[in-house]
């Protein structure tokens, strides 16, 4: 399983909601977790495997999670400003303003659903998987003065992305 960069369109797509829950999605969530680890991510969404489904797998560091198809039903109105990177974007860390708290509701690899209030660490890696799923990066984030300072090293990966 390979992380696809950014320039690759399917980042860029809104992904589809997952439903069958099988031993096939089962796999692929154990793939996909595998493939977080050995690329030593702290979340990994479908879509960046090039797998346009509402699915991703996280670890905060205490645990792996599986979510699939989660919304997220509150947003604090505390922001909090944290430093953050992508797998599809290698290389490139920008401080991002995001909700300190959120709601999330979800399913499992079983179909389960589940319901978390999550801060912090959790909470600021399920807002940015769960952009994944919506075909947002975390760059859009940034103002376009930081934008334009990071527009070579961005067009350097997506040139090598997309050969």
């Amino acid at each position: 399983m390979t992380v696809i960069y950014i320039g690759n369109p399917i980042l860029r797509d809104v992904s589809e909601k997952v439903e069958v829950f099988d031993d096939e999605l089962r796999q692929f969530v154990k793939e996909l977790s595998k493939t977080m680890y050995v690329e030593d991510g702290v979340g990994l969404a479908a879509p960046q495997v090039a797998i346009s489904q509402r699915l991703f797998v996280y670890d905060p560091g205490d645990g792996l999670r599986v979510v699939v198809n989660p919304e997220i039903l509150f947003r604090s109105d505390e922001k909090v400003k944290i430093e953050e990177g992508c797998l599809s974007i290698p290389g490139i860390y920008a401080d991002v303003v995001r909700p300190a708290s959120v709601r999330i509701r979800y399913q499992d690899e079983y179909g389960h659903y589940h319901e978390d209030d999550l801060t912090d660490y959790p909470a600021r890696i399920v807002q940015h998987e769960t952009d994944h799923l919506d075909g947002i990066l975390f760059v859009d984030y940034l103002s376009s003065a930081k934008r334009a300072i990071l527009k070579p090293k961005l067009d350097q990966i997506i040139k090598e992305s997309v050969g």
